[in-house]
Formats: structure tokens, sequence, C-alpha cells
């Protein structure tokens, strides 16, 4: 039986100092976003090395995922495995036996979901006035449109073009479309 850790900060900048576990005999870490749970080699690595017996231990439910599918989807795997997790700072343990956290669960899962929604909408919100302003216009341009345009009239076709610059085939069909 071992105490396996599992921590997630969204991107490379950021650190797990926040996220103390304690003591644990494994422990597996990744600096990416929760947006998908099945593009998190660490938390598939966790779900894979995992065994009957063993708890997994991670700092907050946020971590382990960002919507109430993925949550339910992961506990349902580990304890399907026989393998119990707890939520250190709600304080919460999910084990193949805990009917009333389940209920915990979903209900806190419900409103996380809830809250990230609400953020979203705050976000396009302000953004949308800010535009309004003119004081948003987006992501800076990252690709040279007058330079796909020359390779294209070099007689590159859209692929090459996409290999020359490391862009996607359809930014260089978005970038030929530009004026």
């Amino acid at each position: 039986m071992s105490i396996v850790g599992y921590r997630r900060v969204s991107t490379e900048d950021q650190n797990f100092d926040r996220q103390d576990l304690g003591a644990v005999d494994k422990l597996f870490e990744e600096k990416l976003s929760g947006k998908n749970a099945k593009d998190r080699p660490a938390l598939n690595s966790m779900l894979d090395w995992v065994r009957e017996g063993d708890s997994v231990l991670v700092h907050s439910i946020d971590r382990l995922a960002r919507d109430l599918r993925d949550l339910q989807t992961i506990i349902q795997t580990l304890n399907d495995k026989g393998v119990s997790i707890t939520f250190k700072s709600e304080n919460l343990t999910f084990s193949a036996s805990s009917d009333d956290a389940k209920l915990q669960l979903q209900m806190m899962g419900a409103f996380a979901e809830f809250e990230r929604n609400i953020i979203r909408k705050r976000q396009a919100e302000g953004i949308a006035k800010a535009k309004a302003k003119g004081l948003y216009n987006g992501r800076p341009k990252t690709v040279d449109d007058a330079k796909v345009k020359e390779l294209k009239a070099s007689g590159m076709g859209a692929t090459a073009i996409a290999k020359a610059l490391g862009i996607g085939r359809a930014t260089v069909y978005k970038s030929l479309a530009a004026k």
C-alpha cells in the first residue's frame, strides 16, 4: 500500500509550492492545463501505476479536474481499482464504499463548474467592453502574412509552408486570405 501524490499547475512558470502534500511514496507532477484529462501524461501514468490498497493524495479538487464529468471519471477509475483518493483542502476522501462522499463530490463539482462558467462569462464581458473602447485587440499576431504569401508565390504548397514556418495549414490559408 502506497501513498501517491498528484500535483498540477496550469503553466510552466507556476510552481507547486502551494500544493504541499507532505510525505508521499510516489509523486506525479505536471505543468499543463487541466482542460482535458486525456492529454495529461502524469495523470495517466498515475492512474496506470496505482494498485489496490493505494491511496492518492491531491491538494484540491480543481488540481485533478476542471469539470464534473472528468472528476467523476477519474475518481471512479481509481475506486474501481480499489484505490482511495483524498483531497487535502476539501478534507474529502472517496473510496469504493463512500456513498455520502459521492453526493458531496457531485454537489461540489457542480458548484465548481458553475463558478468556472461565471468566470468565463465575466471574462467575455470584460473583453467585449475593452474592444468597444478600442483597448483590446486580441492576441498579438505571430505569423508574417507577407512571408506566407512570398513562399506561396515561390511555388510552395500550404503543407510545405506550414512545415517551414512551424504553423498549421489552417493558419496558412487564413494568412493567404488576409488583405
